[in-house]
């Protein structure tokens, strides 16, 4: 448990997505080291997403809007190559193999950017970045909504038993360090429920973008974020996905073990009942969008 609290004991429980693991989910683990087998170049000296990872043969990055969230996400700065995934204590976790890429991007000092933090982590540091701060607010899983603006000012989430209520005791401070103080509130109490709420669903292909959630609500639950399509002349997309996981460890770019030719891309269908990444199985899938 993120805070040893009385405060909502099974919204925190059911906001984890701790274990990531389900009646409508699973975890996966992949024995032995995967080699990459990829018609995809690998740039190992670039420090971008798009710049690292070519298109897949008759393939083209999609061009996204130098504003948008998508443009964020496929420039964002990866560590160099062959970077290890690390938890938030710095150690290593075991499984080393099913990731191509991790994000240069602190993970904290405590167990809380895990799966559904981490899409909100990177979420928050683009509107943060493109100084769209009135758009910085999540819910807790209870339903309270904590906005950047309120506790910048100074307002602060307080807990009474299972209710929660804001009032201001602290000075005004808009620097990043406090910045991140939100966020690691928003990541205590927030979780894969309240950000499913927060999303609208995805229902057709053509429409799956850069920036959108593929998600699993619930006790516990996962989610993983599309972080770069590219397209054939025919239209058909194929998707970069990134993660963060528990227990709270580095934001990472996943490896397709299951389609070596084209990895780390994905083919993703909306109408398939089940969705296979590389450490989770999300069953049904749930594309959604911001």
């Amino acid at each position: 448990m993120k805070k040893n609290i009385f405060f909502l004991i099974l919204v925190i429980v059911i906001s984890s997505c701790k274990n990531d693991q389900n009646s409508s989910g699973s975890k996966i683990e992949i024995a032995g080291a995967s080699v990459l087998e990829s018609s995809v170049q690998i740039h190992n000296d670039k420090s971008t997403i798009k710049e690292r990872f070519s298109a897949p043969k008759e393939y083209t990055w999609v061009e996204e809007q130098p504003d948008s969230f998508g443009y964020f996400l496929e420039n964002f700065k990866l560590k160099p190559y062959g970077s290890q995934i690390v938890k938030y204590d710095g150690t290593p976790i075991a499984t080393q193999h099913l990731h191509e890429a991790v994000f240069n991007i602190d993970t904290g000092n405590k167990d809380l950017q895990q799966c559904a933090d981490a899409v909100i982590r990177l979420r928050a540091e683009y509107l943060f970045t493109t100084k769209k701060f009135d758009d910085i607010q999540f819910h807790f899983t209870s339903g309270d909504l904590a906005t950047w603006n309120d506790y910048k000012n100074g307002i602060r989430a307080f807990v009474n038993g299972n209710s929660v209520s804001f009032r201001k005791t602290a000075g005004f401070d808009d620097s990043y360090q406090n910045f991140r103080k939100y966020l690691d509130l928003v990541f205590t109490y927030g979780g894969t429920i309240s950000l499913n709420k927060e999303t609208k669903p995805v229902s057709q292909n053509a429409d799956l973008k850069t920036g959108d959630i593929l998600i699993t609500a619930g006790s516990p639950g996962h989610v993983v974020m599309i972080a770069g399509v590219c397209k054939n002349k025919e239209g058909k997309k194929l998707f970069l996905l990134t993660e963060g996981f528990t227990p709270a460890q580095s934001i990472h770019l996943l490896s397709n073990p299951f389609n070596k030719n084209i990895s780390p891309w994905y083919d993703l269908d909306v109408n398939s009942s089940e969705t296979k990444t590389a450490r989770y199985i999300f069953k049904p899938t749930n594309f959604r969008q911001f």
